[in-house]
């Protein structure tokens, strides 16, 4: 008999754990109840990656696939959908999008790529609304920040919004963001100073009673919101 693969051996061994007979714990958990465990293994993997730690990125990276084998096991139980789906819709998506390698396209830089990505990905947009019977206006402008996960930190969501709004030159005017002011406190910054920065800031919010997450967050948004606005 040839080999069983390591993909399809730790499958087998989350179905067992699933199973009538299995772990009482694994039988427990949904979809829902999984979420912490999620969060939690990707940011130990990044943990991993920031400190070079090659074995440890091994091992957190394992734990961060259990989770996608466990929740495609959940589905799978449910009639909705197995690992098999999880590895055919990616693989798809990723040759889809990715024409210049796998099709007839030539890009000359990894700019050309990611605009050819976000094309194909708003033609797909349009398809699926199709597919559903939702119509799309021809003329509709696609937002110039793309939507963020909710849960996605406000540091990480207001940096992304910036470099979205500068590629496509439509950083808000009327004091929302200071574009020579941010290009005064770039010069010379180093990661210690940023660090810094940001920790002091940080203190202040916690003097004033201010949840600086919160404040970020919804300074971004007015960001985006005022960006859009000045297109109209």
């Amino acid at each position: 008999m040839p080999a069983v693969s390591e993909i399809q051996r730790l499958r087998e061994i989350m179905a067992r754990l699933r199973a009538p007979d299995g772990c009482p714990w694994d039988r427990e958990q949904t979809h829902a109840s999984l979420r912490p465990y999620m969060i939690e293994e990707c940011c130990e993997f990044l943990e991993a990656v920031d400190r070079g730690d090659l074995e440890h990125m091994c091992e957190e990276l394992g734990d961060v696939l259990l989770q996608v084998v466990f929740h495609a096991q959940l589905a799978s139980e449910a009639g909705h959908f197995d690992f098999d789906d999880v590895a055919r819709v990616i693989s798809d998506k990723l040759v889809r999008r990715h024409p210049h390698v796998f099709g007839e396209t030539t890009v000359s830089s990894s700019g050309e790529v990611l605009r050819q990505w976000d094309q194909i990905k708003a033609a797909e947009k349009a398809e699926r609304a199709a597919r559903r019977g939702e119509s799309v206006p021809a003329d509709e402008k696609a937002p110039l920040v793309k939507p963020m996960p909710g849960l996605l930190p406000a540091l990480l969501r207001a940096l992304d919004a910036y470099k979205q709004l500068v590629k496509r030159d439509a950083l808000p005017r009327g004091g929302l963001v200071d574009a020579e002011r941010i290009q005064a406190l770039a010069a010379g910054l180093t990661p210690e100073e940023a660090g810094r920065r940001l920790f002091e800031i940080a203190a202040a919010c916690r003097h004033a009673g201010i949840d600086p997450e919160s404040a970020l967050r919804e300074h971004t948004q007015r960001v985006v919101e005022a960006a859009e606005a000045q297109r109209e």
